[in-house]
């Protein structure tokens, strides 16, 4: 398959390009930094002897995802979204650049490229999308809430895409990882036990794609835990510290 990951420059991404290529699959890599994914392209295809190709990709360049879609060589078989941005939710609280980046890294630009590719699949009637959302965005929280926001946004997108794409023969699989243990959370006292490694999530993307799950959670529990805290009453929810 050709395998198309945006945002491959992210330690899940990574450590995905390196599962799929196990498996013999011909990868694109696209993220800014194209002199990083310049050096993986080279490991992975000296270590596992597939075709990669590395180009440039900007998710918040909104205005030209279309004509960057078009000048692909080929019609992908998967997309793969990982680009994210955590950011800093009291920066953002008081900063409109900070929660506007935060926005547009993690659903405007989800949303923007991702229409796109809809748009070429449906005409295919093929192809599968994945989705790496969040458990942040099942529930607002204080700590981070304009950052699940931005999830809920994208969870919900997908979720509606799923329902569309099904239609013409296209799978969205929507991924939900809670904790993971990566440079963007580095520093973050993580609980080990909801901890999953980027190889974890990796191998779980993986396994979806073939057999075309429609929601994952990295860690099991997870499903488990969001629903509990779903299932809190407002009254209740608002007065706790999460």
């Amino acid at each position: 398959m050709n395998v198309l990951i945006l945002g491959a420059k992210s330690d899940i991404s990574v450590a995905l390009s390196k599962s799929l290529a196990r498996e013999g699959h011909h990868l694109w890599l696209a993220a800014r930094d194209v002199e990083f994914l310049d050096s993986l392209k080279s490991d992975l295809q000296i270590r596992y002897g597939i075709l990669v190709d590395v180009i440039q990709f900007d998710a918040t360049d909104f205005t030209n995802h279309q004509n960057w879609f078009q000048s692909l060589e080929t019609l992908p078989d998967v997309v793969v979204t990982v680009f994210g941005y955590l950011g800093e939710q009291q920066v953002a609280e008081t900063s409109w650049d900070e929660a506007q980046k935060i926005l547009n890294v993690n659903f405007v630009g989800a949303v923007s490229i991702l229409n796109v590719v809809a748009s070429a699949f449906v005409m295919a009637k093929r192809g599968i999308i994945v989705g790496v959302s969040s458990v942040a965005g099942d529930r607002g929280r204080q700590s981070n809430y304009i950052y699940g926001s931005a999830k809920a946004g994208l969870s919900a997108y997908l979720s509606g895409l799923r329902n569309r794409m099904w239609h013409a023969g296209v799978h969205v699989v929507t991924v939900k990882p809670g904790f993971v243990a990566t440079k963007m959370t580095e520093g973050l006292d993580l609980p080990p036990a909801l901890t999953a490694s980027p190889e974890q999530v990796a191998e779980l993307i993986a396994e979806a794609i073939k057999t075309k799950k429609n929601i994952v959670y990295a860690r099991g529990m997870w499903r488990w835990i969001m629903m509990i805290i779903r299932l809190i009453p407002e009254s209740v929810f608002k007065r706790l510290r999460l």
